[in-house]
């Protein structure tokens, strides 16, 4: 039973110990990190038991050729099949194919647990056939570098960065294992004798090696990745990749934007200014799921138009003037004393609404796929756009290609808009009409309104008239939906506390905007959420999230204070980047994907509003990928340190804990442990015997401890009862022979210095 015992703990032991398993095991972490983070820990322990199982079946191949190439097909279809099975499951419960899913960037991608189980397989059967193939059977130098740069690679291709530790322990990995089946494998000419020596010299090798690598200084570089991006971009699979924020779905979690984003380039953009860009718009959200999804409106077509014919100097659709609204009720107020009277709006009667001058931005598409249009905030007209067929416009101001031969945009696709910079409640009159409207019953306004310039005979009259009461029907569609919160108490409790003192919905929601700057709320891409966190734990629990979080509790907060509002996606333009060949200034990129709130301000119209941090022109510190190896090589240098006095004074204060330990045991356990430990001490081979121990020890450390061999084989093999003076004895004997092992060590070091 002990024999079958300790076969049991050598064979755990082997696994454990073996450097190849462990080196595996890191890469095969290094890269499911990549495809999920939250499980690396799960698939390192799968990788370890499954490559550990496996291992063993390679040295039964190396020694049964025939019988273990059996054994691996075997194992090569047993894993098929679970590819296999995965695949198969991954297909009924996800939009993509397994090809197109491993091909884009994980950036963008929703998680799929089949797809990321059956790469996890693929992976790890390659790994662990290479890995051992190239190290324990025929070691190539080459191949065992081909297979480092694996997981380097996989980040490379969308321009992501591994974490720091992997690449230090990669790193750190690759040269032991370099030198481990380089330098230290028996051949027929060379036997390695002390491979305990030699080890050790590779630690401190190792170690030294990751600390200089981490903390001699790198140049700093800046590549100009503008040709490479573009290219990648305009492959089929990045650009099924690029599409998917502008592929209408009819739900969002905000998932993509605390996934790690890519830099693939999206748009080149002509401005004046930074803006962002609509592409999605969602109205009904859930807390139980956290999740947005769309309302009719938010699909429904407004009108459909042909881009067939247009020219560079035509306009394609006109959207409604910005302040237009405001001017029906302000000329209802200059018509109709009454009416001013009424709502407190004679000062402004014979006033004039200030419009800031119009801005034009071009944009072009680097992608494919895309079916809708970048549609820029308070746009006036779509101007003109090279997609030469039918579009439509979607009630919520999307552009949608709508073409019966192409149902979306190509890559290098033009669009012009003109739109109104983000500045009318700058202007005085501008906000003091708006305050005063929002003091009173939108829908008696409207009314209002409507009569007064029903009655007057004029075109314009006549164009307020049918403005102001479409208008009406937008605005009682809008309060049926959007005004829904949940009715959460502590959301509304929380709203009205924040918005108290403000008059006009303006006011209102730049309150809001500013309440998450000036609460301790931090933005932060790593922060995984827990199950059942939703809007309302954001709000006053975790106070941590990424733009998805903050769009979405303005918009519920702004609800509850009695403003229609909605969330929405696109992309928030930031990045200059002159680019000579379509005539561009900006950059928009993969990363560059946000999540905001729009408002619908009464007498105005929607407009959009920044409660992110991260957001509105504040730089985020993002650590370099030097920066990270420099700190971490300072730990490692510092742990380096503690591990290195600690070797230097394990000696001394396991000598000491073996007296103390072993001089209250019996007297037969001490001698059994005495004896074991001067074996390993001395490094005296297991199989020599007692006698031969002591005639190694006094032949080269001149120490005598034939009483101890004397009376370990009357205790082992005699069945003697030693008593507590030869327990004793035996100790002397013990600390003799270790004082003679500490002075030839010291006096052999001298010598060695003396030479130098």
């Amino acid at each position: 039973m002990q024999k079958s015992n300790n076969k049991l703990r050598d064979f755990a032991l082997k696994i454990v110990c073996d450097p190849v398993l462990i080196y595996t095991v890191l890469i095969m972490m290094s890269i499911m990190y990549h495809y999920r983070s939250s499980l690396t820990a799960v698939y390192g322990l799968a990788s370890f038991v499954i490559g550990g199982l496996s291992f063993r079946l390679f040295d039964f191949m190396k020694k049964h050729r025939f019988i273990g190439t059996v054994g691996y097909i075997a194992l090569f279809f047993i894993f098929m099949y679970a590819v296999g099975f995965a695949q198969e499951n991954g297909e009924k419960s996800y939009p993509l194919s397994f090809g197109v899913w491993f091909l884009t960037p994980q950036s963008s991608l929703e998680y799929s647990k089949w797809y990321t189980v059956e790469i996890f397989l693929l992976f790890q059967l390659f790994m662990m056939s290479v890995v051992y193939y190239f190290t324990k059977v025929q070691y190539r130098i080459s191949m065992g570098f081909l297979i480092f740069i694996i997981p380097f690679s996989i980040y490379g291709k969308e321009y992501e960065k591994m974490p720091t530790y992997f690449i230090i322990l990669l790193a750190v990995s690759y040269v032991f294992m370099m030198i481990r089946f380089r330098q230290m494998t028996d051949t027929e000419t060379t036997e390695i004798s002390d491979r305990r020596s030699i080890g050790k010299s590779i630690a401190v090798y190792a170690v030294i090696f990751a600390v200089a690598s981490a903390v001699v200084p790198k140049p700093k570089v800046e590549a100009d990745r503008e040709m490479l991006e573009t290219l990648i971009s305009a492959e089929q699979f990045t650009d099924r990749l690029v599409s998917m924020l502008g592929v209408f779905s009819d739900e969002t979690d905000g998932g993509r934007f605390s996934i790690r984003n890519t830099n693939t380039p999206v748009y080149f953009v002509r401005a004046e200014e930074p803006i962002k860009f609509k592409l999605k718009t969602f109205s009904d959200y859930n807390y139980s799921s956290d999740s947005w999804a769309v309302e009719d409106f938010d699909r429904n077509f407004e009108k459909t138009f042909d881009g067939v014919g247009q020219t560079m100097n035509s306009t394609l659709l006109d959207f409604e003037e910005t302040g237009s609204l405001t001017k029906a009720i302000l000329y209802a107020s200059s018509a109709n004393k009454d009416f001013a009277e009424k709502y407190g709006l004679s000062e402004y009667a014979d006033g004039e609404i200030t419009v800031p001058e119009s801005a034009r931005v071009h944009i072009v598409s680097v992608a494919r796929g895309l079916q809708f249009a970048p549609v820029p905030p308070l746009v006036q007209s779509f101007a003109y756009t090279s997609y030469q067929q039918e579009m439509a416009l979607i009630e919520s101001g999307l552009i949608y290609a709508n073409g019966k031969t192409r149902t979306s945009f190509s890559e290098s696709e033009d669009f012009y808009f003109s739109y109104t910079p983000d500045s009318f409640f700058d202007y005085r009159t501008n906000r003091a009409v708006m305050d005063i409207i929002s003091q009173y019953d939108y829908n008696e306004i409207l009314s209002d309104a409507i009569g007064v310039t029903s009655g007057i005979d004029s075109d314009e009259a006549r164009l307020f008239a049918v403005q102001l009461a479409d208008e009406q029907e937008r605005y009682s569609a809008y309060t049926d939906i959007l005004l829904d919160y949940g009715d959460r108490q502590r959301i509304k409790n929380l709203a009205e506390t924040i918005t108290e003192g403000c008059f006009s919905d303006y006011d209102k929601a730049r309150a809001i905007e500013s309440y998450f700057f000036n609460n301790n709320y931090v933005y932060d891409l790593g922060y995984k959420k827990s199950d059942g966190e939703n809007a309302e734990s954001f709000i006053f629990d975790t106070k941590t999230g990424v733009c998805y979080e903050y769009a979405t509790a303005m918009v519920l907060l702004s609800r509850a204070v009695g403003i229609p509002a909605r969330y929405c996606e696109g992309y928030n333009m930031s990045q200059l980047f002159d680019n000579n060949a379509t005539g561009t200034n900006f950059i928009i990129t993969t990363g560059d994907a946000h999540g905001f709130p729009e408002l619908y301000i009464r007498g105005f119209g929607w407009i959009s509003f920044e409660p992110t941090i991260s957001a509105g022109g504040e730089d985020v510190q993002e650590n370099t990928a030097t920066d990270s190896l420099s700190r971490a090589g300072v730990i490692i240098f510092a742990v380096a340190v503690v591990l290195i006095v600690f070797m230097l004074a394990y000696p001394a204060i396991s000598h000491q804990l073996f007296i103390l330990r072993y001089s209250s045991k019996s007297p037969d356990e001490t001698v059994r442990a005495v004896m074991l430990r001067i074996c390993r001490v001395f490094g005296i081979a297991k199989g020599s015997t007692s006698h031969e121990t002591a005639e190694i020890i006094r032949a080269e450390y001149g120490a005598e401890i034939f009483g101890l061999a004397e009376m370990f084989d009357r205790a082992v093999y005699g069945e003697a009862v030693l008593d507590d003076k030869e327990r004793e004895k035996a100790m002397e004997l013990y600390i003799s022979a270790y004082t003679a092992y500490k002075e030839k060590k010291r006096n052999r070091n001298k010598k060695l210095k003396n030479l130098h």
